[in-house]
């Protein structure tokens, strides 16, 4: 069973074509890249050929699907023969409000409660909705599958979800904690009963997916507890370019001074701050190393700040579940960063962590323990694979419903 999974950004679409069945294996994959240019680009790597790369005018998502089935299906660089080809397509989508709790099989119902989640998620629903609707254009009645960024964490409790705010807000506009990054979160949760042969299930569980966008998990029998990312993704830890937690009264002080509108906030707590925002150096993780190993002290404040926020959520949450028994690194910093991860797991001994600074040291994109046999807290790197979840949860929602 060939299924394609899309992730469509704004201006993006990374997609990935599986075969289905005993065991998934990926096929193809690619990015489109620049859509709405006329000197877009769509990179293609089918598996066991050579990488296709091609310059184009893509001025609208069809078109850029339009051209990802014309390379899945070329002659030369093509790994099957035309779209029928494809039985279904499962897509990203980030917010899906309280109603799903899991994935879906997407009908003008479901697309219409996408639609009514725009405004809690204003820069990634639009763009997910692009995409469904092209494939729909491009191929009526072809299964669609939703699968949500925000289902994981609809098992939360009140205590954790809730703002303490006059409760209008919440039953007028919906105005709670989601949480983000889930689909990374049930992943590589999953990954690690597998890679330590014992179920996480019964265990209590941190999950760390750290990368320009970043998020912390509690996770105790199998559920998630409570999460950093809130209303939007901007809450909890610092990231790339957004503040993370912040004193309200900071932006209410800082809109007065500078006589910012509600969008010069949002693009200030958005797109200036975070890590870049503190070491006006940059916003990507391996720029601030370079700096750090040279001596740079804003460089060095921006990744203390960084490894520091990370560690009061661990400690949080390990407070909220009575224990921890397991911490997991996953994301673009989690799996490649072995400084940020040392900076975070340094005298966490209160815990039973005992850290392998040695078994730490240069690992990059692999799947390891690095924390020492005799450890109470089992620490490990797992690599995230979330595309996978969406191609799994699709395959398992055509096998039930048709």
């Amino acid at each position: 069973m060939i299924i394609l999974v899309l992730n469509c950004g704004s201006s993006s679409i990374k997609y990935q074509l599986f075969e289905m069945g005993d065991k998934a294996e990926v096929v193809a994959k690619g990015v489109v890249e620049r859509i709405g240019f006329t000197d877009a680009v769509i990179t293609h790597k089918p598996t066991g050929k050579e990488k296709y790369k091609h310059i184009t005018p893509i001025m609208d998502h069809t078109l850029g699907i339009n051209l990802i089935v014309e390379a899945l299906t070329h002659e030369d660089h093509g790994v099957i023969k035309n779209i029928e080809d494809i039985v279904a397509v499962g897509h990203r989508v980030v917010q899906g409000g309280e109603k799903y709790k899991e994935s879906v099989l997407i009908t003008k119902e479901v697309i219409q409660d996408i639609e009514a989640c725009v405004d809690l998620a204003p820069l990634h629903n639009p763009a997910n909705l692009k995409g469904i609707i092209s494939v729909d254009n491009l191929v009526p009645g072809l299964p669609q599958v939703a699968v949500f960024d925000t289902s994981f964490h609809q098992n939360m409790p009140p205590h954790a979800y809730m703002y303490a705010i006059p409760r209008e807000y919440y039953e007028k506009y919906g105005v709670r904690k989601y949480g983000y990054h889930g689909t990374s979160h049930k992943y590589v949760f999953k990954r690690t009963s597998e890679i330590l042969g014992r179920d996480t299930r019964d265990m209590k569980v941190v999950s760390c997916h750290l990368g320009n966008g970043a998020s912390v998990t509690a996770i105790e029998h199998g559920k998630s507890m409570d999460t950093s990312m809130g209303f939007t993704p901007v809450d909890g830890l610092i990231m790339g370019t957004r503040t993370g937690d912040i004193d309200p009264s900071v932006l209410l002080f800082l809109a007065d001074k500078e006589h910012l509108s509600l969008k010069g906030v949002s693009n200030m707590i958005n797109k200036r701050s975070g890590i870049m925002g503190i070491s006006e150096i940059s916003s990507d993780m391996r720029d601030l190393e370079l700096a750090y190993y040279e001596g740079n002290e804003r460089a060095n404040l921006a990744l203390t700040m960084y490894a520091y926020r990370v560690k009061k959520f661990i400690g949080a949450y390990a407070a909220i579940m009575n224990g921890l028994d397991c911490l997991i690194f996953t994301g673009g910093i989690g799996e490649n960063d072995f400084n940020i991860r040392r900076m975070i797991c340094q005298n966490m001994e209160y815990v039973g962590l005992d850290f392998d600074e040695t078994g730490n040291h240069g690992v990059k994109g692999e799947d390891k323990i690095i924390s020492k046999p005799d450890s109470k807290t089992t620490v490990l790197v797992v690599k995230t694979n979330e595309e996978l979840v969406i191609a799994s949860d699709t395959y398992k929602i055509l096998e039930k419903c048709f």
